[in-house]
């Protein structure tokens, strides 16, 4: 009993230890099954689509709870999931499965700021919005048919840099913010923004070699005449 205890506790389930199934939340229902999971006190805790059937607040308190999991007991925990929102929150390492294979893995952080494969590009496009960052350029660089667009990418502490600010004091260009999302994993943050400047290409180029200074990752998406 006194394990039993522990893990009511531990799950968050204090006051409803003498409930029926049918009295319990889907929610409360996925602590049950981590609580019977880790009864045994194993190494490794698989969870396989935990959050799949959960609304999305309920999916933020499960995902906190294996948080706390993980380092309260500083369990292992393998997650199984296609939904790549519950990746970038929680998880430290992923690798992602086509056909059965293993065809990337790394770091979530690197994962996410530079996916190699369709299918992980396609899956980071879920929680990334690049889909409609690329409807954004392509329509700017219809309407203002000069210049060059770039995107910028920032990890960790360079997302907290007060770059553009600086871009704007140093050099006479225009400078068009067409987009930018930060997004938080276990790892650090990360962020994407993409410009468009606008002036003599001398500045621009030089603009561009500044930011690169500044350990901003930068990319030329395109460059018009």
């Amino acid at each position: 009993m006194k394990r039993v205890d522990e893990l009511i506790k531990l799950v968050g389930l204090e006051g409803r230890e003498n409930a029926y199934p049918s009295q319990l939340s889907g929610g409360q229902k996925q602590r049950v099954g981590i609580a019977r999971a880790l009864a045994n006190n194993p190494k490794v805790l698989l969870c396989d689509e935990a959050t799949s059937a959960l609304d999305p607040q309920t999916t933020d308190s499960i995902l906190d709870l294996l948080v706390d999991i993980n380092k309260q007991l500083g369990l292992t925990i393998v997650l199984i999931t296609h939904e790549m929102h519950v990746i970038r929150k929680i998880c430290h390492r992923v690798a992602v499965m086509e056909n059965g294979k293993i065809v990337e893995t790394g770091p979530v952080l690197e994962v996410f700021k530079n996916p190699k494969q369709k299918i992980t590009k396609r899956f980071v496009s879920q929680v990334s919005d690049q889909e409609d960052a690329n409807e954004v350029v392509s329509h700017l660089l219809r309407k203002y048919p000069d210049g060059q667009v770039i995107k910028l990418t920032f990890i960790g502490a360079g997302v907290e840099q007060p770059v553009i600010t600086d871009l704007i004091r140093k050099f006479p260009l225009t400078v068009n913010i067409l987009q930018g999302t930060i997004s938080q994993t276990q790892n650090g943050s990360y962020g994407t923004l993409f410009l468009h400047l606008v002036g003599k290409e001398t500045e621009m180029n030089n603009a561009v070699n500044y930011l690169k200074e500044q350990q901003v990752g930068v990319e030329v998406l395109q460059a018009n005449d």
